[in-house]
This record gives structure tokens, C-alpha cells and sequence, in this order.
């Protein structure tokens, strides 16, 4: 079986982003608008939106199950309030979960949560009850910026995450460490802002004692774990110069990486430096990157295709494309998503 860590609902119904757009315009003139003033959206148009875009490629590709949230993007914590940020969030959830019972053998969810400016963590925590012991969702994605851009948040590994972090460990549940747009102009969304996000994300794991206080807490950092692949060497060398632990036998315990690298030299890179424990197969798609890479004539987020081009053994192929993720994602074992 393959499964795909890391793909957004990017092509959901146009009602979806009409709710949205009917929110910010009320924030102009003080109005929240509630949850139930958002559009029905048909089973119809849901299938609609998925066959020719993500069914069609899980079958063209050769993938079997995606791990499928809400449009990263599009989350937008820095937009409104917390009251803004719930209703937009149950909105999103709400209809991966229709997705997901629609077509149950091609999606399980990971939920969006309502994180807003300058609003505790644990805030979050109802929702993320809900999303796994309602709607069966395995995971959340964790924006470690709700401001855009602007890094006003304590660190990750800051107390400031703890009582979310309890919650997490309670339901045994990951979290992909993912930011929203930007509104920094400094930092362009998905080709700077993704990244830097991850990376910063892995030094503060590197350089904090987060995980001897939740040794079972994981995180998934995405887009091949940013630029840490490629600067493996001076991670390992600040871990040293820290006085930190070696990197295998504390950080990489507990964070792992997607394969959401588009191009083969990278994907080789990840796997040369990275264990292979510690990585799982993710494409983004329908995602950040659309086109096709006029050197090869593939899509390049079409990242199946640079795995399979490596001469994995196929014990390494098994924990890249399924074992690590169900591992990282016990919940998977659980029901209807286990094959």
C-alpha cells in the first residue's frame, strides 16, 4: 500500500471559499459571520472536485491512501479573531470529513486548527478532540506562526505549547508542523515562508529539551524538512557545539520528514543524509507546485516518480511509502483504514 503523508483539499467547492470571503468582508464592518450562513455544498459537487483533480492523479501516479486537510494556505490564522478563525476551521474539518466518507479507501483527515494571534494553544484542543473521536481524523497541522509571517509566538518548544502538546499525547495523535499564507511581503508563501518555517521549526527541536518532557510527541516537518537535508552537516556541528545530543538519539526520535521535494537530486540528497526511518512519502499534490518540469515532461510534484527512479531495498521502500506512516500514525491501524 501506498500512502501519501501530505495532500490539501486546494481544488474544495467554490461555496467553501465563499463562506470565507463573506467572513472577512464582515470583519470590515464587525459582523461574525456564523458557521450556518455558508453555502450547501452537494455530495456531487465534492465529487466534482476530486476526480479530476486528486482521484485522478492517486490513480494515474499509482497511490492507494492520502492523508488529506484542509488547503494549508488557506488557513490564515492572522485573518479576524478567534471566534473568525473556529468557524472557518469546523467549515474546513468539516468538509474533509464528508471527503472522507465519500471515498474512505482514498482519504483519511488531518485537521486544520483554529489557532488565531495571541490565543493560547490549548484553545485548540476542543477541536482536535473532535476531529479524531467524532469525525476519525489521525493528525492535525500545527501553524508554529498564526500571525502570517511576522514569528510573534513563542518557540515550539516554549511551555507556552504544553497544555495543546498533553492533548496531542493523549489522543496519540501527530502533528505536521505547517505555516499558513504570509503577510509579510519579505516572505512569499510556499517558496519562502513554507521553508523557513520548517527549518526553523527543526533548530528550535535541536536546541530545546521539548521531547524528554513528551517523549512520545511526534511531528512531521514537511517540503523534505526545508533546508535542513542540505545543511545536515551544520545541524550536527551546532548540536555538538551546543552540548546538545547527537541528532540521532534525541531529535530523530520524535521528527520526521516528507518527501514534498520536486526534483530527484533532492529527493537522492534527503535520503543520503536523512534515516530512512524517518521519512514518508508525501507529494502536496494537488499542491504548491502544479506544472510540469520541462526537463523531465512530469509533473514535478509527481514525487512517487523520483522515489521509484532510486534503488530502494524493499524493506526501504515498505517504511517510506507505508510502514513509517503508520508508525508516526497509529490511528491508522484502526478500522477501515487498515488494509
Amino acid at each position: 500500500m501506498i500512502i501519501d503523508c501530505h495532500g490539501h483539499y486546494t481544488t474544495a467547492p467554490g461555496e467553501l471559499q465563499k463562506f470565507r470571503d463573506a467572513q472577512i468582508a464582515g470583519l470590515k464592518t464587525g459582523l461574525d459571520v456564523p458557521l450556518n450562513a455558508q453555502g450547501k455544498i452537494s455530495d456531487d459537487q465534492i465529487r466534482d472536485s476530486l476526480e479530476n483533480a486528486q482521484l485522478k492523479l492517486q490513480r494515474a501516479r499509482g497511490t492507494d491512501l492520502t492523508i488529506f486537510s484542509p488547503r494549508a494556505s488557506a488557513m490564515a490564522h492572522h485573518i479576524g479573531n478567534e471566534t473568525t478563525s473556529q468557524r472557518w476551521t469546523r467549515a474546513c474539518n468539516d468538509l474533509i470529513h464528508r471527503v472522507c466518507l465519500l471515498y474512505p479507501d482514498n482519504f483519511v483527515g488531518v485537521c486544520q486548527l483554529p489557532q488565531s494571534p495571541g490565543v493560547a494553544p490549548e484553545h485548540s484542543a476542543a477541536e482536535l478532540e473532535r476531529c479524531v473521536s467524532e469525525l476519525g481524523f489521525i493528525g492535525c497541522n500545527l501553524n508554529p506562526d498564526p500571525s502570517g509571517g511576522h514569528w510573534n509566538s513563542p518557540p515550539l518548544t516554549d511551555r507556552y505549547w504544553y497544555a495543546f502538546y498533553e492533548k496531542m499525547v493523549e489522543l496519540d495523535v501527530p502533528a505536521m508542523v505547517h505555516v499558513s499564507s504570509s503577510c509579510n511581503p519579505n516572505f512569499h508563501a510556499t517558496g519562502a515562508h513554507y521553508i523557513n518555517a520548517d527549518t526553523t521549526a527543526f533548530m528550535q527541536f535541536l536546541t530545546a529539551d521539548l521531547f524528554k518532557d513528551f517523549p512520545s510527541l511526534r511531528f512531521i516537518i514537511p517540503h523534505g524538512g526545508g533546508a535542513v537535508p542540505y545543511h545536515w552537516g551544520r545541524y550536527r556541528g551546532l548540536a555538538q557545539d551546543l552540548k546538545r545530543p547527537l541528532l540521532g538519539e534525541y531529535v530523530l526520535k520524535n521528527v520526521f520528514f516528507d518527501t514534498c521535494v520536486y526534483h530527484l537530486p533532492g529527493i537522492e540528497l534527503l535520503l543520503k543524509v536523512i534515516p530512512v526511518d524517518n521519512i514518508l512519502f508525501g507529494s502536496e499534490m494537488v499542491g504548491a507546485v502544479r506544472g510540469i518540469d520541462p526537463e523531465t515532461g512530469q509533473y514535478f510534484d509527481d514525487t512517487k516518480r523520483y522515489l521509484d527512479a532510486l534503488n530502494l531495498t524493499e524493506s526501504d521502500r515498505y517504511k517510506i511509502f507505508e510502514g513509517n506512516a503508520r508508525k508516526i500514525f497509529p490511528r491508522l491501524k484502526a478500522g477501515r483504514v487498515t488494509r
